[in-house]
């Protein structure tokens, strides 16, 4: 099996930063690509920020204030996040595309999510 664990989050007042992790564990060969979606209450889950070996991806709605990176081991992923403002607040939640073993089929992980909330 395959296990994603997020921490971070919590309250910030706009303007603030925090920051995200995520780390995958278990049955892993290699991990293809990790990231970020988030979904605020009534909305449909979103994109945040995506990455692989060679590229980043960012919702536009973040570029310039999220940074994504991952850890040495790249089973970790972070994203750090500054200028937060209210529209920022949602449930986040870690994804990763895993290959359990070499030649498998990758399959997609989630993790629980963790809450942000950007509020004065």
């Amino acid at each position: 099996q395959v296990q994603l664990v997020e921490s971070g989050g919590g309250l910030v007042q706009p303007g603030g930063s925090l920051s995200l992790s995520c780390a995958a564990s278990g049955s892993i060969f290699r991990v293809l690509v990790m990231g970020w979606y988030r979904q605020a209450p009534g909305k449909q889950r979103e994109l945040v920020a995506i990455i692989t070996s060679r590229t980043t991806t960012y919702a536009d709605s973040v570029k310039g204030r999220f940074t994504i990176s991952r850890g040495v081991a790249k089973n970790t992923v972070y994203l750090q996040m500054n200028s937060l403002k209210s529209e920022d607040t949602a449930v986040y939640y870690c994804n990763a595309g895993i290959e359990r073993s070499a030649g498998w089929t990758p399959n997609n992980y989630w993790g629980q999510g963790t809450q942000v909330t950007v509020s004065s």
